[in-house]
């Protein structure tokens, strides 16, 4: 029935774009100089003949007060903005067209044009993407940000999408994955023994268990039970999940191992990006560097916002201090070593800036 629904969804999503994109063709083939209005009221971009009309679809798996959909929403806006209307995409959220792997496939198959979702479900269609697992290799987002900008970088990981058949727009981030445990930590000798639950990632487990941490794969589902019962001691996500679960009711700390960023990519197909004209890839590439940066923004506030919420609500934030976060680099080497060889010694030293 899940499924049929979906159907359902991409398929009206199909019909409205089919009757958008023949009202606009007719559209332009009735309309006439005289009827265009005055340059100083429109935007250059409506003025442009180079510039056609297109009705698209957006998707997330996220729901509407997220980050993710902030981030989609303000492509959307921006697109609309910088063509003078010409180009119209429509945002569906809450996993309306499917979920992060089904969208993969949507935009393949030419059913939904754009996808905005975090890095980890496309691990499955682009293995080397598991350079973002390299755990603490930033301290802060603002160095993650740089490093993911580079030119460098944006040029060796487009060209990992390229081959998958996906065109990358930009990231942005919902801040750093974080622990949240009722132990205290102070050094890496705290880690030992904690039972912390973690997604069915290779290379995530990897980690926890080189700082001496027991990694439990766990169903989203069942971990705040998992919690409450003691069949886990600990989890790590952003601090938005934290509050959004109230994970913080069942734990004394939220510690900021800040050991893996969590990125969320804007993407849509070569086909798509390709098939466009140099003005019409301008007006996408502007309004995508616009949105991350609204978006990077947005995630801040929030972070700052959710780590109010844990505070006010009985838990403590607990920084690790430098010593620490060293020690955990030290003990991560082997992980690092293991990514290298699965992403390539290319794409491992741009991430890095090396």
């Amino acid at each position: 029935m899940k499924n049929f629904k979906r159907f359902i969804s991409i398929l009206m999503v199909f019909v409205m774009t089919f009757a958008l994109a023949a009202c606009g063709q007719q559209q332009a083939a009735t309309q006439q100089p005289a009827e265009q209005k005055p340059a100083a009221e429109t935007p250059a971009a409506q003025q442009s003949s180079d510039i056609g009309e297109y009705s698209w679809s957006l998707g997330t798996d996220s729901p509407e007060d997220t980050v993710t959909h902030k981030y989609a929403v303000k492509f959307a806006e921006e697109v609309g903005a910088l063509s003078g209307g010409k180009m119209k995409i429509q945002v569906y959220s809450n996993g309306t067209l499917g979920g992060d792997r089904e969208m993969l496939e949507s935009i393949k198959g030419g059913n939904i044009q754009f996808v905005v979702q975090t890095t980890a479900p496309q691990v499955n269609f682009m293995p080397r993407l598991a350079v973002f697992d390299l755990p603490n290799a930033y301290a802060t987002i603002d160095e993650v940000r740089k490093a993911v900008d580079n030119e460098g970088f944006l040029k060796t990981i487009n060209g990992v999408y390229e081959e998958a058949g996906y065109h990358l727009m930009a990231y942005a981030d919902q801040g750093f994955r974080v622990m949240s445990t009722n132990k205290k930590i102070e050094s890496i000798n705290d880690f030992k023994g904690q039972k912390i639950r973690t997604m069915e990632n290779a290379n995530h487990i990897a980690y926890w268990k080189a700082l001496g941490a027991n990694p439990t794969p766990m169903a989203f589902a069942e971990v705040y039970i998992g919690l409450q019962q003691g069949t886990i001691d600990a989890q790590e996500n952003p601090y938005e999940v934290i509050v959004s679960a109230k994970f913080y009711e069942q734990q004394k700390y939220v510690i900021k191992t800040n050991h893996i960023p969590h990125l969320l990519s804007l993407i849509t197909s070569n086909d798509v990006y390709n098939g466009l004209n140099d003005a019409e890839k301008a007006i996408l590439d502007q309004a995508a560097a616009n949105a991350k940066v609204y978006a990077r923004e947005q995630a801040d506030s929030r972070v700052a916002d959710r780590v109010s919420i844990i505070e006010s609500n009985g838990a403590q934030i607990v920084e690790i201090n430098e010593e620490t976060f060293k020690a955990m680099q030290e003990a991560a080497k082997p992980v690092y070593e293991s990514i290298k060889q699965q992403v390539g010694e290319d794409l491992y030293n741009a991430y890095l800036g090396k």
